[in-house]
């Protein structure tokens, strides 16, 4: 088997990568997911949530507002930033998560190539000092340029372009993680010129992961 996280910055095309790495038959486990189904009504994650950010972050219908979260998590607006008091309690929980997915997986599948995609790998405090070193077999990064990101999450969420520099700026440098990852794609051109860079990629970590 093999552990694999894939990692990159707001609009990097992560997901897109991910995506295709799943069709060529990656067990791809998004930890935007797990951690979305952790937050959910019930969940202690919710609880601790709503304790800890006030009522004003649960919806009309009882469910999370993520939309005001998010302001208050990223301090939009002018306030403090209070990302890392919510990292605090959902990474925890969503690490926790995807080791016993991964776990399953492993059971019924010895030689899958699992593969985590997570815009924090590197930056989540969580999981012990440079835990990603524990929790991962491989690293690999998606970048593209800063412009082309911004224009991507504007597009894909209607948000400002301060709001995407604001949150690009409480992610670590794409150079700092390029020199800490075994693999980096570059996603500066079509889609197509991304799922080659997976192609190309694919054989060795499927080879990686024999007999591990």
């Amino acid at each position: 088997m093999l552990r694999v996280g894939l990692t990159g910055g707001l609009g990097s095309g992560k997901t897109t990568a991910a995506q295709r790495f799943a069709e060529l038959g990656a067990k791809v486990i998004s930890a935007d997911e797990v951690g979305r189904s952790l937050m959910q009504p019930g969940e202690r994650v919710f609880a601790d949530i709503v304790a800890n950010f006030g009522r004003g972050v649960v919806a009309a219908d009882g469910r999370l507002d993520r939309a005001a979260l998010a302001k208050i998590a990223f301090g939009e607006g002018g306030a403090p930033s209070r990302i890392e008091e919510l990292n605090a309690i959902v990474h925890p929980a969503t690490i926790a998560r995807q080791e016993e997915m991964i776990a399953e997986i492993i059971t019924n599948d010895p030689d899958a190539v699992v593969i985590v995609e997570s815009a924090l790998v590197f930056e989540t405090k969580h999981g012990g000092e440079e835990g990603w070193r524990r929790r991962f077999d491989r690293i690999i990064l998606v970048r593209a340029p800063e412009e082309q990101r911004i224009a991507r999450f504007v597009s894909r969420t209607s948000s400002s372009e301060a709001e995407a520099r604001r949150r690009m700026a409480q992610q670590i440098d794409d150079d700092w993680k390029a020199a800490h990852s075994d693999y980096v794609l570059t996603n500066d051109g079509s889609v197509d010129d991304l799922w080659a860079q997976v192609h190309s990629l694919w054989p060795e970590l499927k080879e990686a992961a024999k007999g591990r």
